[in-house]
């Protein structure tokens, strides 16, 4: 069975959700809306330049799980996803899941974004299959830590490795579909890597090494 493997931010959606997650709770005076978003957006810049100190960040951005009751949680991302996340779902994203699905294909979404902020817009792009950094749990509440490898850059490449040893798949005639330079890893290792919608640095590359590069957005 044939995997078709998507990148999330600025690939399947025309945007990215955890940097918007952090807007969202700026905006409705959740969270101080000068020093959390200038320093929100600072790392959004260090993750666009390649330099994301991802330890830091997450620190930084799981604070407001570990301090915040679940079903507060839960509601404050509903009215995210409506308010935030379907206004950047890309119609063509849509169509090309449909595609690989149609085509028989098992469908996986993998990001760096944490599975708090992603999990709900997986099951929204009916992509059951997530591979996601993890935010850790206990005693039915999160910590404000994260769990298990981040799934950035190399951590991608092993999180997919480990899930395909324990499905029993592989990435005979797979796809990746990703936005940035940060996905190289994993985009050398498929059969047919695709930039998406790419930053400068992923573009480049993908012209140099003759890689088929589309667009969700036109």
């Amino acid at each position: 069975m044939r995997l078709a493997i998507f990148d999330l931010d600025n690939t399947l959606l025309g945007g990215d959700s955890d940097h918007a997650w952090g807007d969202y709770l700026c905006e409705r005076g959740i969270l101080d809306p000068v020093a959390y978003k200038n320093r929100n957006d600072e790392f959004y810049q260090d993750y666009l330049a390649g330099k994301l100190d991802l330890n830091a960040y997450l620190e930084f951005t799981l604070e407001i799980l570990a301090s915040t009751e679940m079903a507060q949680l839960d509601e404050w991302h509903n009215d995210f996803m409506r308010d935030c996340i379907e206004p950047i779902v890309l119609l063509k994203g849509l169509a090309l899941l449909k595609k690989h699905r149609d085509a028989g294909d098992t469908l996986v979404i993998i990001t760096a974004t944490n599975r708090f902020v992603t999990g709900p817009i997986a099951a929204r792009l009916g992509v059951e299959t997530l591979l996601a950094t993890e935010c850790e749990m206990a005693d039915g509440r999160y910590t404000g830590r994260s769990t298990d490898i981040p799934c950035f850059r190399e951590g991608k490449v092993t999180r997919l490795n480990r899930w395909l040893e324990e499905t029993g798949l592989n990435l005979e005639d797979s796809y990746f579909y990703s936005d940035s330079m940060n996905d190289l890893p994993l985009l050398e290792q498929v059969a047919n890597p695709v930039a998406v919608d790419p930053d400068p640095k992923l573009r480049a590359e993908a012209e140099r090494r003759g890689w088929e590069v589309i667009s969700l957005r036109d």
